[in-house]
């Protein structure tokens, strides 16, 4: 007798599915093989810890101990955060034991690592927002432009213009610094 042919699952579509819903198996067996027996800590870790502390962790892998109790959470952040995330580990182990439900993880450890790390550990660390671009006289701007325009490559000549009107702003605030 020839082998059946796979049967499809017996359920009617209502419309869109959910994402979560088509990534769900693939998302436990990724977390489960490091060690995540509750996958919400991978997918949801800025609403477990909040969102100043997901900006500057991220969870790599949970290691359970010989007998089953007492696991070790290891979190990634990038040096500069880890003395400030060091200060928050029984914050972070309290917000995650109550996300299992029970008292889990008994340990947190923290890996530092720059922002492009190893492949398997590279953070996702965006850097900070950039401050909105100041304001410059337009009298020093324009003795900038006269200061560069010898230079005939275009691009070295906006680099040099820049650079004074840097220059000119910053002799201009310590001028009206030293007599206020």
């Amino acid at each position: 007798m020839p082998p059946r042919p796979p049967q499809k699952p017996n359920r009617r579509m209502r419309g869109f599915e959910p994402a979560s819903g088509l990534l769900r198996d693939r998302i436990r067996t990724v977390g489960e093989a490091r060690g995540f027996a509750v996958s919400r800590l991978l997918t949801h870790w800025a609403e477990v810890v909040g969102e100043d502390l997901a900006a500057r962790t991220r969870p790599v892998k949970v290691g359970y101990g010989k007998g089953g109790f007492g696991a070790t959470l290891t979190l990634l952040t990038m040096g500069a955060s880890a003395p400030m995330v060091q200060m928050e580990l029984p914050k972070i182990r309290e917000k995650v034991n109550a996300c299992y439900g029970y008292n889990a993880i008994s340990k947190v450890l923290i890996t530092q690592t720059a922002p492009m790390g190893f492949a398997e550990g590279q953070a996702g660390f965006g850097p900070a927002p950039k401050a909105p671009p100041k304001q410059t006289d337009p009298a020093i701007r324009q003795r900038a432009e006269e200061t560069a325009q010898v230079v005939q490559d275009g691009g070295l000549r906006a680099a040099l213009e820049l650079l004074a009107q840097n220059v000119l702003s910053r002799s201009a605030n310590r001028a009206v610094t030293k007599k206020g």
